[in-house]
């Protein structure tokens, strides 16, 4: 029986030094940023000649170099977007990691021939989405971290895009791109590459109780599963950390590259080792295994922490990259030295040799002066040469010779060249159209004035009654999970419900299947124009753009667009029940737990779709008081998201709002 092929082990590369570890530890690939538009801004990074030096350097070991252009854009960074982009095409970056889907319509019409991968922040989690995703000309998606092993294996067989998994290292406890706790409580987005972390800290179910980390899961690691992802056949296996030094980049991808060359699971000790290298309590592979529980939680101690300052330094590559040398002497001719990997090939012309007057070159001591490559990465695999006797040159034109022919094998041009295209903007075709549009999470939050003040109402899939005019798709939806979202939307169209609010890439294609016109919901991460354009060409009418946005920037945005005036916006979706964690599970389905901070900020916490959990916002935004501002900014259409209000205190928005006076309690504004 034919064995399959291994996977991609792909490796971070955050600093000059830990692109060298990785490849000293054995990467076939590396992920790397530049200075701008990545999820890790606070790495060292690659800004200018820096980039080009690590593609030459890694492109001569053989790895590949994804470049990470993994945030969210504004209408005034996509000249600036799109320039790094063809930057790196020239330079020979193997693919870009996308997250933004008007960046990558952008990229994919200017350079049509450069990859593109899907970054884990467009929450990829099911094969729905995978038709739009080629469209954008995306040829890869990383698949969600929370993804477990049943569906990876299903989305492989059934994607016509390559899959790649994160395998090991840190675990957000938010489903990835659709988490803003970071964003809209400290200031600082984790969609523009600047995340705090506030999952790390401590929270209480009441601000009295003694603190715990409810939010802080342990390390991933897929080590005991190397023969499952092989045998599932995934592209491409991921090691997160491109904040992680070098010497835990080395050590995670020497052991890593072992067991996939063996093609076996981790002993018990290898999994110490893992461990050891860095972890917050010790590893875990919950999600992959069903197993999601209390005991994927973990913080980094004392004993993590001495345990990492144990490695052993990193000194730099000890790996040499084989070459082949030629060299040709001839009379009257100049010397040449060709340079070959067995596949490229570079030659320099020297000096016109001279006639020997007493010790002549040959061919042995030609090749000792020209296969001296100990101050370089590179061996001598071979040297051959053709040599007119009786000629000589001087050794330091020969190790001149040498130099110059390592350099220029160093800087040859990248193997691909790329079709760069004048970029043509894409706008949409829609204009803006008043307005009001409401979420309730439950029907009994709903009073009599709402019928006549919103002219849309959407209640989740699983709750939806007859009444209402929509229904909102769970966030996430697994593909084994998809049957049964099958059965809500027939039942939903059986109740006479047409509108659908989507929030994901994959739900689209679901929701069109029976019929539903299609609103955006803000989880789509919408921030510019062309974002609008590519969610219009898959039949979304109305988007609601990211929260994150100010006025100046909403009103920029073109397109059929609402923004939220009122509600709290979900900051985190959780696979794992934080609930069972800081309350008893009676409190689940009665919307009554919490998450108070250390300052004693409270936030709501309310059971989404099979268990799942959504984090709210302490403080819900409110523009009663300013709507003229909106207006004057024409943003004419409104969604209002009602999570914890009771029906009384709906009421009491909508009058605030047809009133157009603030709130008299402490509210965000946009």
């Amino acid at each position: 029986m034919q064995k399959k092929p291994l996977p991609e082990l792909l490796c971070p590369a955050g600093s000059p030094e830990a692109l060298d570890a990785a490849i000293e530890g054995g990467a076939d690939a590396v992920y790397l940023g530049a200075a701008l538009f990545n999820a890790r801004m606070n790495a060292h990074n690659f800004g200018g000649d820096a980039l080009r030096s690590a593609v030459l350097r890694a492109h001569a070991y053989g790895v590949k170099v994804y470049l990470t252009l993994n945030t969210l854009i504004s209408d005034r960074e996509t000249e600036a977007f799109l320039e790094t982009a063809r930057e790196a095409a020239r330079i020979g970056v193997d693919a870009l990691i996308v997250a933004d889907l008007g960046g990558a319509s952008m990229i994919h019409r200017a350079i049509p021939t450069l990859e593109l991968h899907a970054s884990t922040q467009m929450a990829v989690h099911n094969t729905l989405a995978a038709p739009m995703i080629r469209e954008l000309g995306f040829t890869r998606t990383v698949i969600a971290r929370e993804t477990p092993a049943r569906d990876v294996a299903a989305a492989v067989k059934a994607s016509s895009l390559e899959i790649e998994a994160f395998i090991h290292g840190a675990l957000c406890v938010s489903h990835s791109g659709l988490c803003l706790f970071s964003s809209l409580v400290g200031g600082r987005s984790g969609n523009r590459g600047e995340c705090a972390q506030p999952c790390r800290l401590p929270y209480s179910a009441s601000g009295e109780q003694k603190p715990s980390y409810p939010l802080s899961l342990k390390d991933l690691s897929l080590a005991m599963h190397v023969p499952a992802l092989i045998d599932a056949g995934v592209t491409s296996l991921k090691i997160e950390g491109r904040m992680k030094s070098p010497e835990y980049v080395r050590d995670t991808a020497r052991i890593w590259r072992r067991l996939l060359d063996e093609r076996r699971a981790a002993t018990p000790k290898e999994m110490q080792e893992l461990s050891a290298i860095f972890s917050r309590g010790g590893l875990t592979d919950g999600y992959w295994t069903e197993r999601i529980g209390h005991k994927m939680l973990g913080i980094r101690s004392d004993s993590d922490k001495e345990a990492s300052r144990t490695l052993t330094s990193f000194q730099g590559i000890t790996r040499r990259i084989p070459l082949d040398l030629f060299a040709v002497m001839k009379r009257g001719e100049p010397t040449a030295l060709t340079v070959s990997d067995g596949t490229d090939s570079v030659t320099v012309l020297g000096d016109i040799p001279e006639e020997a007057r007493t010790a002549p070159l040959t061919r042995e001591t030609l090749g000792r002066s020209l296969t001296k490559l100990g101050g370089t990465v590179y061996t001598a695999r071979s040297f051959s040469a053709l040599c007119d006797d009786g000629l000589m040159l001087p050794i330091s034109r020969l190790n001149e010779l040498r130099r110059r022919a390592i350099a220029a094998w160093e800087t040859r041009k990248p193997q691909k060249e790329h079709t760069l295209l004048s970029y043509v903007p894409k706008k949409p075709t829609e204009a803006r159209q008043p307005m009001r549009t409401a979420c309730f999470y439950d029907a009994s939050q709903i009073p009599d004035e709402a019928r006549t003040y919103f002219d849309r109402i959407f209640l989740p899939l699983s709750k939806a009654e007859a009444g209402i005019d929509g229904v909102v798709l769970p966030p996430v939806i697994f593909d084994h999970e998809i049957p049964e979202i099958r059965e809500q939307l027939h039942r939903a169209r059986e109740l006479g419900i047409r509108l659908a609010l989507v929030g994901n890439l994959g739900h689209i294609l679901l929701a069109k299947e029976y019929g539903f016109t299609l609103m955006g919901d803000l989880r789509l991460n919408v921030t510019n124009s062309e974002t609008v354009a590519a969610l219009e060409s898959q039949g979304i009418q109305t988007c609601l753009l990211s929260p994150e946005l100010t006025v100046p920037q909403a009103r920029d945005i073109g397109g059929n667009t609402a923004i939220t005036v009122y509600g709290r916006i979900p900051l985190m979706t959780l696979e794992k029940c934080v609930i069972r964690e800081v309350a008893d599970c009676d409190v689940c389905g009665k919307g009554q737990a919490k998450l108070c901070d250390r300052r004693g900020t409270s936030f709501p916490v309310l059971r989404e779709w099979k268990h799942r959990n959504v984090i709210y916002n302490s403080l819900p935004t409110c523009m009663s008081d300013r709507l003229g501002v909106l207006r004057s900014a024409g943003l004419s259409a409104q969604h209002f998201i009602f999570s914890t209000e009771t029906r009384e205190e709906v009421a009491r928005v909508i009058r605030a709002f047809r009133e157009e006076r603030a709130l008299p309690f402490p509210v965000r504004r946009i």
